[in-house]
């Protein structure tokens, strides 16, 4: 019986050392992916290059307007027409899976990190879970989406919103925490 590396264990969704040396090396190599993408030329084949080199499972038509931010890339899973906007943070150590046509407004956060409550435990363990928005979502500005949320196809997330709880298909959520306050297309 083989002992799971650390990156095996969050992909898994257990406990895992974010902190310990290979983690570490492999934020480093995506920082340095993320500072190319930071400052190349925007609207160039090698801007879209290294998008596809930060989201391989993306689809190649995904538009990330920088800056943007994120831990590994390779677990964001954008479906076509997605368009991302400035200064989003997408913190993707279980997979966040984003559908076709959704637009992700300025200074968005999603996060599937978790930490214990317990001091000590958080000292030495994380875990991830997975993150899901649906097909021509609209997520506001600076909405924060909290680790384990699903928000169906087609649902709007008012601008400051943090989404804390699953938002189902066709719904406007607002507010802290997020609450839906109507129906959309009814």
């Amino acid at each position: 019986m083989s002992k799971k590396t650390e990156k095996e264990k969050m992909l898994a969704g257990e406990p895992y050392d974010a902190h310990c040396e290979e983690m570490i090396s492999i934020r480093t190599k995506i920082k340095h992916i993320l500072h190319r993408l930071n400052v190349t030329e925007y609207y160039t084949d090698n801007f879209k290059l290294v998008i596809n080199e930060l989201c391989p499972n993306s689809a190649k038509d995904i538009h990330l307007e920088p800056p943007f931010y994120c831990d590994y890339g390779e677990n964001i899973f954008a479906d076509e027409g997605v368009f991302i906007n400035f200064g989003a943070v997408i913190l993707d150590g279980a997979k966040v899976r984003i559908g076709r046509k959704t637009l992700i407004a300025p200074g968005v956060h999603i996060y599937t990190a978790r930490h214990p409550l317990s001091v000590e435990e958080r000292r030495v363990w994380e875990d991830c879970v997975p993150v899901t928005i649906g097909e021509e979502c609209w997520i506001g500005g600076h909405v924060t989406i909290c680790p384990g949320v699903t928000i169906g196809d087609r649902a709007v997330i008012g601008a400051g919103a943090v989404v804390t709880k699953d938002i189902p298909p066709d719904a406007l959520a607002v507010g802290n925490p997020a609450k839906v306050v109507k129906y959309l297309n009814q």
